[in-house]
């Protein structure tokens, strides 16, 4: 892996592994959809990709999840499926978000971010231990990373190589 490929997020398949067909690779990936994961894969036709992953932060069942972990930052994930090359083009997008009202809606400020990231919130709880010392206790967590991993593991899994893209087209 050269240094750009580090820059980008880019990972590629274990040897020996057949790339299957696209349109199995994009069954695979808008299969990751489940109830209970913070993430919706679509359709990526109206951003220009392919497939869009996205947080559910406007989905009612969602929403004090996501105001518990204090997010900041919306992140969209566009993939653009290349055939002719087996590779899975993502451009990560992310922005600056905060909650504003009550009940609390998003309002999204200016700061727009495009590339690899990571963003992790985590909350502990403070109490005394049965030894009557302080203890902390992680009482929440949440990574960005919830969403990348299972989109570039199936990728991978797929035979396909995982092309993180910061400049140029998708």
């Amino acid at each position: 892996m050269g240094f750009f490929d580090k820059l980008t997020g880019t990972k590629r398949p274990e040897p020996g592994v057949a790339p299957r067909p696209a349109e199995e690779l994009r069954t695979a990936l808008l299969g990751l959809n489940r109830p209970d994961v913070p993430y919706v894969i679509s359709d990526g036709a109206a951003h220009g990709a392919d497939l869009v992953a996205e947080w559910r932060i406007d989905e009612p069942a969602w929403q004090t999840f996501f105001i518990g972990s204090q997010l900041t930052h919306a992140v969209r994930i566009r993939m653009r499926l290349a055939e002719d090359v087996t590779e899975v083009r993502a451009v990560e997008e992310s922005w600056e978000v905060t909650r504003v009202g009550n009940p609390p809606r998003l309002r999204t400020s200016a700061a727009y971010a495009r590339g690899a990231g990571r963003t992790v919130s985590r909350r502990y709880t403070l109490h005394r231990g049965e030894s009557g010392r302080l203890e902390t206790t992680e009482s929440f967590s949440f990574d960005r990373a919830q969403l990348t991993a299972p989109l570039r593991n199936t990728t991978l899994e797929s035979g396909w190589t995982w092309r993180g893209v910061i400049f140029g087209k998708l």
